[in-house]
């Protein structure tokens, strides 16, 4: 299929987000973090409110979880779980500060009578798993690990590819690659390592390669619906191979929130099934 001229169709989307009436940077655990510098929770909820806006503008259903004290980072939703076919894959955080979240997002689904799996193995919820028609992609190298890849495979029902991420700014690999529709995809390929290059380079040879510029920006942390995709509006020269490719880029200012390490799609866990 020409992609050019390709016809892109919206989806209704479920989100679940986590305000950031909490935030802040109190410790390093990935290098976007400096606690040397300021930041402002008030600015950081105002921008979140309106990614939260714009995806309830484009049709998509938003529901919400409370916020804990002492989690700052709790506003990254998507690092909450992976839920595929309406089954929750917990999580279970590399590092301490965060590991507190994991039971709290999987509480959530549980009290709605989701089936959750409380994971045996280190796996960080979508910052590392995302879903494209054919298999799970999954990152590795500095968050989740191979076992945890196994055993998303064997709860989720869906064939797990692993990718190795190696470049350090890109801890997750949402920030290094976007899922667009389908089993279509864009991705930044210094992030990965050469074999991780190769294999996607196979499967998804008509992907749109990111560059340096956009990927720092956090141009690939982005949430599509298969026609709008919501990405930080600093990202613009891969919004203008997306028009080119059918989409419709809509540039968001998460740029508080970057201070964390995270931007659209971290701030968003997306609900498949029920």
């Amino acid at each position: 299929m020409n992609r050019s001229t390709q016809v892109r169709v919206p989806r209704p989307r479920h989100y679940l987000m986590c305000r950031p009436t909490y935030f802040e940077v109190s410790y390093t655990i990935n290098p976007w973090m400096d606690p040397t510098k300021p930041v402002d929770t008030r600015l950081a909820v105002l921008q979140w409110e309106r990614l939260r806006s714009l995806h309830q503008q484009l049709g998509h259903r938003v529901e919400l979880i409370d916020p804990l004290p002492g989690l700052p980072d709790m506003v990254y939703a998507a690092n909450g779980a992976t839920v595929v076919d309406g089954r929750v894959l917990g999580v279970r955080f590399r590092n301490a500060e965060r590991a507190a979240e994991g039971p709290a997002y999987l509480e959530w689904f549980r009290a709605r009578g989701y089936l959750g799996h409380d994971p045996v193995h280190v796996n960080e919820g979508e910052g590392d798993f995302l879903l494209t028609d054919t298999c799970l992609l999954a990152g590795q190298g500095f968050r989740s690990t191979p076992e945890g890849h196994a055993e998303a495979q064997e709860f989720l029902g869906r064939p797990v590819v692993g990718l190795e991420l190696v470049d350090p700014r890109f801890y997750h690999l949402d920030t290094a690659l976007t899922v667009l529709d389908g089993d279509e995809i864009m991705y930044y390929p210094e992030a990965f390592s050469p074999a991780a290059r190769a294999l996607l380079a196979e499967l998804f040879p008509d992907a749109i390669r990111v560059s340096e510029a956009d990927a720092q920006v956090f141009g690939l942390n982005a949430v599509s619906d298969g026609l709008h995709v919501v990405l930080p509006e600093a990202a613009t020269g891969v919004m203008e191979k997306l028009r080119r490719r059918g989409f419709q880029p809509i540039g968001v200012d998460l740029s508080e929130l970057l201070k964390g390490g995270g931007s659209a799609k971290c701030c968003t866990l997306e609900i498949r099934g029920r």
